[in-house]
């Protein structure tokens, strides 16, 4: 069978780094190919690269054999290969149908004017097609959240029905019923003879997703792993160049924290999103929370760092009320946001200044002065600490991979030494090595008396790494687990649903 995906040689560079070092890979009609490595091992850099995003610096491009250099992502959507970027790739202040449509109004125009009924229209066609109807076309994106958001971009792509589809970490934004869609998804374009390039760094997801899988390392193909010969320690072995030691969750079942309450939450209501939400947070305490999309985990998140405000209840930190992000920090509580890119992250400030914003008052001498000398030294500590891919600290954060984007927002919460860590989703787009260095460094932090609100849509996580599980359901804490040897996912998920 000809190959309908074909990259020879492919190199790129990113000033001294070296991206992508002569890179063949090639992919089939009706077959998922998996593309599974490091944060910083090329393989977004390599599929951005085949559908227009960026040009290489050396290589050769084919698709259907023949010579293939699209000018732009909308030109390779164009011409049957459409990618679904791991970030953010909607415009938030312009309606759902103008971004499904975007630099399209011409088919829908109506003598001088844009016929935006029908535009609209064209759209919940497309919403519905992949399953996502309940999301209207007429609505502002803004107003929509992270994972909607993330389903329009897969309606723009799927609307244009591609030859080729580039699913890169998407489903680490999704809730289980948008993975399902991408899912079923990609089981469609395999029995109609299409291909599917899926990136992801759940590994359970690409063994059970794709047909061959590809592994990346320092920008360069490790070894490629037909069906049969899927062996999940072969895997990681390759992905990282040596055995993961250690533990990968915690290996304990000991839920205990100390007795002292750091955070008290009482009645909380916002709008349809909390409802008469209580809980206690003690010090030595990892609190889980999770639940399906749109349980209001996430808005609970923000509130707890004042980033919303409560409409009903309250909450304290250390026995004091809190009214905004400003009073969070000085009390020692640091937010790491799910959509990373847009609240957490300035991607056009380089990694000195993401890190060093957070912790002015800890580098200031006298609150007044700050010493280049001691902001260098303060930063440089938690790029190394936590083993951030850069050529330095002033290099921009928008050209990092995603795993060390999140390690940059991580880094500015552990720089400053917070006492409490509300993290959201703090694992999406990371790799295993990473992932299990931060479940380590949480460990470390429970055990140090430090506290951790862990929000999230992966269930093993939850249950691996949390003291005590809330589940939330239609904004109200449905269920309270405490940590067991015998807790497991189907016990969860009937509290969810």
């Amino acid at each position: 069978m000809n190959e309908i995906v074909e990259i020879r040689h492919m190199s790129k560079r990113f000033g001294p780094t070296v991206a992508l070092d002569d890179v063949d890979i090639s992919a089939y009609p009706g077959e998922i190919l998996g593309l599974i490595g490091e944060n910083g091992s090329g393989k977004s850099t390599a599929t951005s690269i085949y559908a227009g995003m960026q040009k290489c610096d050396q290589g050769e491009m084919y698709f259907n054999k023949q010579k293939w250099q699209p000018s732009s992502m909308n030109d390779a959507l164009l011409k049957g290969v459409g990618m679904i970027v791991q970030e953010n790739g909607t415009v938030p202040g312009i309606s759902v149908a103008e971004n499904i449509f975007l630099g399209e109004s011409k088919d829908f125009a109506k003598g001088l004017f844009i016929d935006r009924k029908k535009m609209i229209e064209k759209a919940n066609e497309a919403l519905k097609a992949i399953g996502a109807d309940d999301i209207d076309a007429s609505m502002i994106t803004g107003a929509l959240d992270f994972q909607d958001r993330k389903l329009i971009e897969i309606a723009k792509v799927m609307v244009k029905d591609p030859k080729v589809l580039v699913v890169d970490e998407t489903t680490t934004a999704l809730s289980q019923k948008g993975r399902d869609i991408i899912y079923a998804l990609m089981e469609k374009m395999k029995k109609e003879g299409k291909t599917v390039i899926f990136i992801s760094h759940d590994l359970d997801e690409i063994m059970n997703k794709c047909d061959r899988l590809t592994v990346l390392r320092d920008g360069k193909i490790i070894r490629t792993f037909d069906k049969k010969d899927f062996e999940e320690g072969a895997i990681k072995a390759s992905m990282i160049g040596r055995e993961l030691q250690g533990s990968y969750y915690r290996d304990d079942h000991d839920g205990s924290t100390e007795k002292e309450i750091v955070l008290e939450a009482r009645h909380l209501e916002l709008d349809d999103q909390l409802k008469d939400v209580s809980f206690d947070l003690h010090a030595g305490e990892i609190l889980g929370i999770g639940g399906l999309s749109h349980c209001g985990m996430h808005t609970l998140g923000k509130v707890l760092f004042g980033a919303e405000k409560a409409k009903g209840g309250g909450f304290t930190v250390y026995g004091k009320k809190i009214k905004n992000e400003a009073e969070a920090m000085k009390l020692g509580v640091g937010y790491v946001a799910k959509d990373r890119d847009i609240e957490s992250l300035c991607l056009e400030a380089s990694i000195k200044d993401n890190i060093a914003i957070a912790g002015l008052d800890k580098i200031a001498v006298k609150d007044l002065f700050i010493l280049p000398g001691r902001e260098k030294e303060y930063v440089n500590r938690q790029v190394d600490a936590l083993s951030i891919k850069c050529n330095n600290a002033n290099q921009y954060v928008s050209t990092l991979s995603g795993g060390n984007k999140q390690k940059v927002a991580f880094g500015k919460w552990i720089g400053r030494d917070s006492k409490i860590l509300i993290l959201d989703c703090p694992t999406r787009g990371v790799d295993i090595g990473v992932k299990q260095a931060m479940y380590q460094l949480m460990y470390r932090m429970k055990k140090e008396g430090k506290s951790i609100i862990l929000i999230s849509e992966e269930m093993a996580e939850l249950i691996g790494m949390s003291d005590t599980l809330l589940v939330m359901k239609d904004g109200k804490i449905a269920k309270t687990l405490q940590r067991s040897e015998k807790l497991s996912e189907s016990n969860v998920i009937e509290y969810m649903i």
